[in-house]
């Protein structure tokens, strides 16, 4: 039989987000034998594929170390981009399949390769072939996974530049720019 205890601690621990003393156990369970309990909780789970620990006065159940190899999880630190990631992301995004010199055309600097690299490795973007021009250029586009990680069903669902415009993501020099070239035009005509 099972005492209602050991179950309140089992469960406790279980749902615990940290390790946890056995002041913080009582104050969650209210269990008035919490040290049997967890005397008991250590014996039941001992040579199994879980086992209950005290690590510096702290409980926590953890995977047997003969078996942690078969759980082990490699864990992506999320990167943040850089700006010009950012950029040349959203130029081939928009222009693919397009080249290293058209991307430095748009953006106006040149890009390292280390920028392209960081984008290949995040898998969101990949070489789709060469130009049929002089040299041959690499032309880049982006993957499935780009799709997948902006929630983008394919590429028409970009948003459009008055999606961009109304959302306030268009930098105000270059709404500037754009308007008085507007108006430089009504004047030449």
């Amino acid at each position: 039989m099972i005492d209602e205890d050991e179950r309140a601690v089992e469960a406790a621990l279980f749902a615990a987000e940290a390790s946890m003393t056995v002041g913080e156990i009582m104050a969650a369970v209210g269990a008035r034998d919490v040290r049997a309990a967890l005397s008991r909780l250590r014996e039941h789970y001992a040579g199994r594929g879980v086992e209950l620990v005290e690590r510096a006065g702290r409980w926590h159940f953890q995977t047997a170390p003969d078996l942690a190899h078969i759980l082990r999880r490699t864990r992506e630190e999320p990167r943040k981009l850089s700006r010009a990631g950012i950029e040349t992301l959203a130029i081939i995004a928009y222009h693919e399949p397009v080249s290293r010199a058209e991307i430095e055309a748009i953006r106006g600097v040149q890009i390292s390769k280390g920028t392209i690299d960081a984008l290949m490795e995040a898998g969101w973007v990949r070489p789709a072939g060469r130009r049929e021009a002089p040299g041959r250029p690499l032309i880049y586009a982006t993957t499935p996974a780009f799709l997948t990680h902006f929630g983008l069903g394919s590429r028409r669902d970009l948003p459009g530049i008055e999606d961009l415009r109304a959302a306030g993501l268009l930098d105000p020099v270059d709404l500037a720019m754009e308007q008085l070239e507007v108006e430089k035009d009504e004047t030449d005509d």
